[in-house]
């Protein structure tokens, strides 16, 4: 590729809203991820009886729900970036790619 075909690509209209939606889309997931697991770190540190209480008298503790909720999480947002990705992004991403080719 030749400076000038990746000037063409870096200025084209398409690829600027493909990196633009990308990040927000990253940052936002990221943001969310970073915010329940720092909430968690704070939580254990801080006030470490309230995860150590039982849910129901039985054995199950609330810490146990917060965890599997943690990693019911990052399973959502790991299935909201594949369907971001495969409806929003590819498809702007090919469409840079085909005109860009020409």
């Amino acid at each position: 590729m030749t400076p000038e075909h990746l000037e063409s690509i870096n200025n084209h209209p398409d690829f600027q809203q493909l990196i633009k939606r990308k990040r927000r889309l990253n940052g936002t997931l990221t943001l969310t991820m970073l915010a329940a697991y720092y909430g968690f770190v704070l939580l254990v540190a801080f006030a470490p009886g309230v995860l150590g209480q039982s849910l129901s008298g039985g054995v199950t503790s609330v810490g146990m729900l917060v965890g599997v909720l943690m990693v019911l999480l990052s399973f959502a947002l790991t299935g909201i970036y594949t369907h971001r990705a495969n409806t929003v992004l590819d498809p702007l991403n090919d469409k840079v790619k085909q005109e860009c080719a020409r």
